[in-house]
């Protein structure tokens, strides 16, 4: 049946636009309860500019064992350059919409054409629970629109029946065995299939094993389904952290490390005054705020809510490529910037860079690239200091070593992330070794630019020395770059391994 739109735009600050569609209501079981299953369809037509979330609710009665939804929508062929149509879809139960996600049930995006829900199960991106009878709302978020529009249909199926019984979600452990004080790698933005990824968790956990990782994040597309998804593929040698990818049309962000079942809404854009309070939601509950492939050049995914309340960002996202080029320049920058604020001689802060795979499917690699840290242990605690505080470097892969390190005059050490103080021209020296580049360059970068630049050997192992002050570098970083293509010249080639910087603290 064809059912007119009403249309409802939201006028308070930090909501995005809403449609509202009128609702699909079902007949009611009778107080014996029934079985079998009713379906209802709803078709519409939305134009371009279309609001980011049509709301269409649904009216559920007693007696239902398990609610399922299918959608499609049409592709009508657009010029070449203009975005077609894509849409994606959702559910919010009786508990509703508002924001922050209280009634949340679930979130596929435009991965699947169909979920179910009841008591004991659930599609993958969806949370189990009872099927409660109240006014339900299926969510569609028309992602883009092409020029002529976009026809959608969507199907709401009840199935009545006795409710069954709930699991209890089992969420992974915060510690694993570890080696005390040591450096971890860890890939911390991955996907499975409780998203739109095609591996499952299970294959995602070997294939962390077998790139040598210490610990992973699942951070699946707006929702944490994938949070109680890991049971028994945890253990003392993989530490697994609760996120999720914050997928909003301004930009997308990893909630790292959060505590397990916590869940971030995205329905906001950076016009809307809701960001900073999501922030406050994930530091709350134990995570880190950090930005995911800032210069994407898809649709929605530029980064346009700024670092001040980020506690790191995904400077390296999967293969090396001209957005992490660009990406690495707009975050030397900041560093240089968080010079002049004082960020690194602890009156002020910094931004640390992590790499991180976005891995979704093979040949996707789990680990290109990685971020190793140095941690207390490996626990969930340990790791994300660690990343907050920048003592880390990121990899292409776990046959990467490296080690930068500054000594001054009188014995001062300093390592990666650390602050070496010393007089303004007492002589500062710069070690840094390298392992698993065979024939890769080495770059010594200060906030003058590069400094100091090698070629490693075949064998891709060497030792490069350099002596400055900390008069004339606020900090020093390493790239390890692998040859440029056609060894064409003032190209730099793909990176290898690249660190947080070491600060130097003229005293």
């Amino acid at each position: 049946m064809d059912r007119r739109e009403v249309l409802r735009l939201s006028a308070t600050t930090g909501a995005a636009s809403v449609l509202t569609l009128r609702g699909v209501s079902f007949a009611h079981a009778d107080e014996s309860g029934r079985s079998g299953e009713e379906s209802r369809t709803v078709r519409g037509h939305l134009s371009n500019g279309a609001p980011d979330f049509v709301h269409l609710p649904v009216q559920v009665p007693r007696g239902v064992r398990e609610l399922a939804v299918s959608y499609s929508y049409d592709r009508p062929a657009v010029p070449s350059g203009t975005p077609g149509n894509a849409l994606d879809i959702g559910i919010f139960d009786e508990r509703g919409t508002a924001a922050g996600g209280r009634g949340f049930r679930g979130w596929s995006g435009g991965f699947r054409t169909e979920f179910a829900i009841s008591a004991e199960r659930a599609t993958p991106g969806y949370l189990p629970g009872p099927v409660r009878p109240g006014t339900w709302h299926v969510v569609l978020g028309p992602y883009t629109v092409a020029p002529q529009g976009m026809d959608y249909e969507v199907t709401v199926t009840l199935r009545y029946g006795e409710q069954g019984r709930a699991p209890g979600p089992v969420y992974p452990p915060e510690r694993a065995g570890g080696r005390g004080r040591a450096w971890y790698r860890g890939d911390c933005h991955l996907h499975t299939v409780h998203s739109d990824g095609r591996r499952t968790p299970a294959e995602v956990a070997a294939a962390a094993r077998a790139a040598g990782l210490d610990f992973i994040a699942t951070t699946e597309h707006n929702t944490t389904s994938g949070h109680g998804a890991w049971e028994g593929l945890w253990g003392d040698d993989l530490l697994i952290l609760c996120g999720e990818e914050v997928t909003t049309r301004n930009g997308h962000y990893l909630a790292l490390g959060v505590d397990p079942g916590t869940f971030v809404d995205w329905r906001y854009r950076a016009r809307d005054d809701a960001y900073g309070r999501y922030v406050r939601r994930i530091h709350r509950a134990g995570g880190l705020v950090v930005p995911a492939h800032p210069n994407c050049p898809f649709v929605g995914c530029q980064w346009k809510f700024g670092y001040a309340e980020a506690d790191a960002v995904e400077v390296w996202n999967g293969p090396w490529t001209a957005d992490d080029e660009m990406a690495l320049a707009a975050w030397d920058n900041m560093l240089v910037e968080s010079c002049r604020r004082g960020g690194g001689d602890g009156r002020g802060r910094w931004t640390p860079a992590m790499g991180n795979s976005d891995a979704h499917r093979e040949p996707q690699v789990v680990g290109l690239p990685q971020t190793v840290v140095h941690a207390e242990d490996l626990s969930r605690v340990a790791v994300l200091e660690g990343v907050r505080a920048g003592r880390s470097w990121l990899a292409e892969s776990s046959e990467v070593g490296l080690e930068l390190s500054a000594t001054g005059p009188r014995g001062e050490h300093a390592g990666i992330g650390e602050r070496l103080r010393v007089a303004p021209d007492a002589a500062v020296a710069v070690r840094l070794e390298v392992s698993g580049v065979p024939d890769g360059t080495v770059r010594l970068l200060t906030d003058q630019g590069e400094m100091r630049s090698e070629r490693l050997p075949a064998s891709g192992s060497g030792t490069v020395l350099w002596r400055t002050t900390a008069s004339l570098a606020a900090y020093v970083r390493a790239e390890v770059r692998h040859p440029s293509p056609g060894g064409g010249a003032g190209l730099p080639g793909a990176m290898a391994a690249m660190t947080n910087p070491l600060w130097l603290e003229a005293l």
